[in-house]
Order: structure tokens, then C-alpha cells, then sequence
């Protein structure tokens, strides 16, 4: 990572310490973070050089990468190599990442959820357990829904509502439909 500027440097390493907690490994999130500042293309020999990772390294987290949509395989004119570049939308990212987490994730969650709400209770004790599963099934399926309609919207007008939180929130403490946030006790 030598050849690599100060800055992007930096940039790739966090990447690769982040990856671990979002459930990718180190490598996979430097190989993302570097195709993501680069402003070109980049092919795998490429990667492996200014990462100093083996190549297949390199090609075992670019198919990661792709299993996720996260990069995209592009063909230079006159070269054979594969070539892989990253969306340049920040939203069109998490759009991506969103709907890939609700696929592998919440999805099979949605499902068990389901089984289980068809089972004939045994109980009470099953009774009590089924009931809190609705609760987390009608959850999830509110914010599916929700998630639906957010997929649909363009990146400018999903940049407005996010800005709307807070202003959300003052116009419901105000009109009395919510408590005042409460704020943290601050110890003397």
C-alpha cells in the first residue's frame, strides 16, 4: 500500500477495519475501498499490486464484490483483462447494500416468522411466544413496505425526507402527538 497516497491510504485501511463489523473481510473492504476512490477502472493485478495481496486474494473479494452488486465488471477496448468499478452514487450504494441485507437477511427472517405464526399452539407458554413473533413480524413487515417506497424514490427526494427527521420530530413534540425527547441526565 506503499504506492498509494497519504489519504487513500487511510481510507482503505478504515475500510478494511470496518469490514469485520459489517460483515465482510478486511480484505474485501480495502479492495472496495480502493475501487471506490480510484477514478478509473480497475483490473485485479492492479488491486493486488497497490493492496500487496495475493491475486487470488484479490479475485475470491472482487466475487464477493460482485455477489453483493457493489462493483460492476467492465471491458476496456483492446484489453482482455476484466476491469471493476464502483457505483458513483453514494445512494445508489445503499440502495444496493439495503436491499442485499433485507435478501440474505430479513427475507429468511420474514419466512421463519411466518411458519411459525401458521403453528397451532401448544400452550400458553407457545401462545405468549407467538404473539411476540407477530409483533416482530408486523415490524418487519412495515418496514419492508416502508423500504418498498423508499426504493422507488430518486436520490434527491430521498435526501429531502431524510432531512426531514428531526423537523418530523419537532412538529409531533410540538403539536403534543409524542413526548419531548427526553434529554440525559448530566451528572454535577
Amino acid at each position: 500500500m506503499e504506492s498509494l497516497s497519504p489519504l487513500v491510504r487511510s481510507f482503505v485501511a478504515h475500510f478494511g477495519e470496518m469490514g469485520s463489523r459489517w460483515g465482510i473481510n478486511r480484505t474485501v473492504g480495502q479492495i472496495y475501498a480502493l475501487i471506490f476512490v480510484t477514478p478509473r477502472p480497475l483490473n485485479a493485478d492492479e488491486l493486488a499490486e497497490a493492496l500487496e495481496f495475493s491475486r487470488s486474494n484479490v479475485s475470491m473479494g472482487l466475487k464477493e464484490l460482485q455477489a453483493w452488486r457493489l462493483v460492476r465488471l467492465k471491458h476496456l477496448p483492446g484489453d482482455r483483462r476484466e476491469y471493476f468499478e464502483a457505483p458513483g452514487d453514494a445512494w445508489e450504494i445503499f440502495r444496493t447494500l439495503a436491499e442485499e441485507r433485507r435478501r440474505r437477511e430479513i427475507e429468511p427472517t420474514l419466512s421463519m416468522l411466518r411458519n411459525a405464526l401458521l403453528e397451532t399452539p401448544a400452550g400458553p407458554d407457545e401462545r405468549y411466544a407467538q404473539e411476540r413473533m407477530r409483533g416482530m413480524h408486523d415490524l418487519i413487515e412495515l418496514m419492508t413496505s416502508w423500504f418498498d417506497d423508499v426504493q422507488r424514490m430518486d436520490s434527491q427526494t430521498l435526501g429531502q425526507l431524510m432531512k426531514m427527521g428531526s423537523k418530523v420530530q419537532k412538529l409531533l413534540e410540538f403539536t403534543g402527538r409524542i413526548p419531548k425527547a427526553a434529554k440525559p441526565d448530566r451528572e454535577s
